[in-house]
């Protein structure tokens, strides 16, 4: 029973309709059915209404965060407001569906949201959601019906634009407004495509299969399709992990928890009406691939040879569904680049799926050789994707379990025998994991100590200790860090710093330095934010990351990856410090470090070859409108192709390959590259070798830097001959 059929035994209005007044269950109807509305008699859009099963899980998620959560954070008013923009901004970010209008009149509940929230009064969110459905379904039959009109009456001589992002765009007045709007969406569209080479029939094939696909998930919308969208923009205003799971969802939680699955290896999230990619796992599918990144959005997906699936405006949980399948069958997905100047630009991407072995995972080292003024350095670099540990083994009482500072004790020991000079240890695009792997692996670069402090909602704080007085490596040390490290990664690479224990170099961290736990309720689960990391020195790891001591720029837009990218992310702060040790004091040489990095960046032509990517992508993402006029637009579409070729050729000079004659064999060779899943570059990268430079620097600057060790020990040490 719903609650609307439940309303019928009780008095017919809920308290939020007494509190803003009983015309606005009525207005909200008639705009729902209003005289504009373009709705086929063949189908109509059955409007969703809540369960009592929903209303008790809202009110428990009411309870949870107000009581629990790690943020002191009131349901009040100003809340109410701040839950409206979210649930709009989630139902409708780029301002596409609804009008002005629309907006007036659904603002009359916007200050009663959060006291219906708190008593399981779930019936104006459900409103608000039939509406923008409603309005959806008008848009995308608008959409179908210029295209039925026949897309060469399209106007592509007028000097005429659209807004790229209209996440921050006003809303359009009314029905005229929206419908120029989305004739110009579809210009956009269509001449995207045909300067990617297809033809108008393969044109119009493609954009009817995509708006017919979203009309055919608008149709079917759920009552947990509501539901979840307006839990997720209310649990949202607490911070940005905290998140309510459907039962389905849930399930499919519990199954990547498990590491059971066979995919692709990516970690995906609902992102508006699309799924976007938020990290790929180590050794995975899609790591291995090469070419889907962070921030990518999925717009199609084909199984073998079969035709694609529009999946936009699809339920996250039903395009995980898609994805996954059989081990080494393959699946295509179609993207839009999480560095495109704008929707329309798609690029198609097929992984053969596998499980994500642990072994795939693992730690691995290398070693390069650095030739300096005579002298050479053998630096040892170790690789981490990720901070693993085999629980199952652990738990069977294995004592040959796989973690990562297993793995790296051993890996040491062999570079130690090897004679290198210093250790190298790269935690790029380490998004975490098990936080007891963090601690422990502090513990072999110092004698012993805190790692890292976790304070609760209580202030209660607890602090993780290195126990073991015993050092596996004691000699000089750099981390490299960039914005996709994350989490326990920041653990361990802020433990580094504040000890003096090495340098940290590379960019900004993401800045997750908070810890979720998943209660269960009557209906689904909320994964709720109970507690926050902090350094030994005092500072969260939250929102700012790890600065690192020398940096390297990155092509990662930090605009829309990182802690500080997200709406409501918990802030950073810092407690009292704890009683730590302090090996080095980088303060007398850390100018003279910088100032031979950057003289030796001035002059490296990959670093120059980086920057002008970064400049390039920083172009892209700040373009704000992109031309309807096709002359015009070809002269953009042109220089874009021609930069991205010749850096690609820059790229392929440097290793003294041919260039590519055009952006065609280029992208050919890129797909031989990617469907190669054994080619490895043989060279490691530039960043890994600055890093071997920088702890080469440090030896010549200070030899002091060499050990650890006690000044006694150490001075008998380097008296040795």
């Amino acid at each position: 029973m719903t609650i609307a059929e439940n309303s019928m035994q009780r008095p017919s209005l809920t308290s939020l309709t007494r509190k803003a007044g009983a015309v606005t269950a009525l207005a909200l109807g008639l705009l729902v059915s209003g005289a504009y509305a373009k709705i086929d008699d063949s189908a109509r859009y059955e409007p969703v209404a809540p369960t009592i099963d929903q209303a008790r899980a809202n009110i428990l998620i009411a309870r949870q965060l107000q009581f629990t959560h790690f943020r002191n954070l009131g349901i009040s008013d100003e809340l109410s407001g701040d839950v409206f923009d979210a649930y709009l901004n989630y139902l409708d970010s780029q301002r596409i569906y609804l009008t002005q209008e629309d907006i007036d009149a659904l603002s009359r509940v916007k200050k009663h949201l959060g006291s219906a929230l708190k008593t399981g009064q779930l019936q104006p969110g459900f409103d608000i959601y039939n509406l923008v459905q409603q309005r959806v379904i008008e848009r995308l039959k608008f959409a179908l019906g210029l295209i039925d009109n026949g897309i060469e009456q399209l106007d592509f001589a007028a000097d005429d634009r659209i807004r790229v992002d209209r996440s921050e765009a006003p809303w359009e007045a009314n029905q005229a407004a929206l419908d120029e709007l989305w004739t110009k969406r579809i210009k956009n569209a269509v001449l995207a495509q045909r300067l990617n080479g297809a033809d108008d029939e393969a044109i119009e094939e493609t954009l009817r299969r995509r708006y017919e696909g979203q009309l055919k998930r608008a149709y079917q919308a759920r009552s947990e399709d509501a539901f979840q969208a307006y839990m997720n923009a209310f649990t949202g205003m607490w911070d940005p992990h905290t998140s309510y799971f459907s039962p389905r969802t849930s399930e499919n939680f519990n199954i990547n928890m498990s590491l059971s699955l066979e995919g692709i290896g990516a970690v995906l999230q609902s992102d508006n009406e699309y799924t976007k990619v938020v990290r790929l796992v180590p050794g995975g599918p899609a790591s291995k691939q090469g070419q889907l990144q962070p921030a990518d959005r999925i717009v199609s997906v084909a199984q073998g040879e079969e035709k694609p699936v529009n999946v936009i405006g699809w339920r996250l949980d039903e395009v995980v569904d898609l994805i996954r399948g059989p081990r080494n069958s393959t699946v295509t997905l179609e993207v839009i680049p999480a560095n495109a100047s704008d929707e329309t630009i798609t690029r198609t991407i097929a992984i053969k799926r596998d499980e994500v072995k642990l072994e795939e995972q693992s730690a691995s080292k290398d070693v390069i050789e650095l030739d300096r003024n005579g002298e050479t350095y053998r630096i040892g670099v170790i690789n981490i994707p990720t901070f693993y540990a085999d629980f199952q083994a652990m738990q069977a009482g294995d004592p040959n379990y796989k973690s990562t500072t297993r793995d790296v004790r051993k890996l040491i020991e062999e570079l130690k025998a090897s004679g290198v000079d210093g250790v190298v240890m790269d935690l790029r695009n380490n998004g975490g994991g098990a936080l007891h792997e963090a601690n422990d692996l502090v513990g072999l670069f110092i004698d012993e100590g805190p790692t890292v402090q976790i304070r609760n909602a209580n202030n209660d704080v607890q602090v993780l200790e290195d126990e073991d007085p015993s050092v596996v490596y004691d000699g000089p040390l750099v981390v490299l860090v960039n914005r996709m490290s994350a989490s326990a990664s920041e653990i361990f690479a802020g433990a580094i710093q504040d000890y003096g224990r090495g340098l940290v170099v590379g960019s900004q961290t993401f800045g997750k330095g908070t810890v979720q736990a998943v209660r269960p309720l009557n209906h689904g689960q909320l994964k709720i934010t109970q507690s926050k990391f902090y350094r030994v020195s005092g500072g969260s790891t939250q929102h700012k990351g790890v600065i690192p001591d020398i940096e390297i720029p990155s092509r990662i837009d930090k605009t829309r990856i990182g802690e500080d990218a997200l709406d409501h992310a918990l802030p950073w702060d810092q407690i009292e410090a704890v009683p730590h040790a302090r090996y080095f004091d980088f303060t007398g040489v850390i100018d003279e470090l910088r100032n031979r990095h950057e003289e030796r960046f001035a002059t490296n032509p990959e670093f120059k070859l980086l920057q002008k990517e970064i400049e390039f992508l920083n172009r892209q993402r700040q373009m704000d409108y992109v031309s309807l006029n096709v002359d015009e637009r070809k002269n953009q579409h042109n220089q874009i192709e021609q930069t991205r070729l010749t850096i690609a050729n820059a790229r392929r000079e440097l290793k003294g390959e041919e260039p590519f004659e055009d952006l065609e064999a280029l992208e050919d060779w890129q797909d031989q590259q990617a469907a190669d899943l054994d080619n490895t570059d043989e060279e490691l990268d530039f960043v890994i070798q600055e890093g071997g430079h920088i702890m080469a620097d440090l030896l010549e600057l200070d030899q002091r830097m060499a050990s650890i060790l006690m000044p006694p020990q150490f001075a008998a040490k380097t008296e040795a001959p």
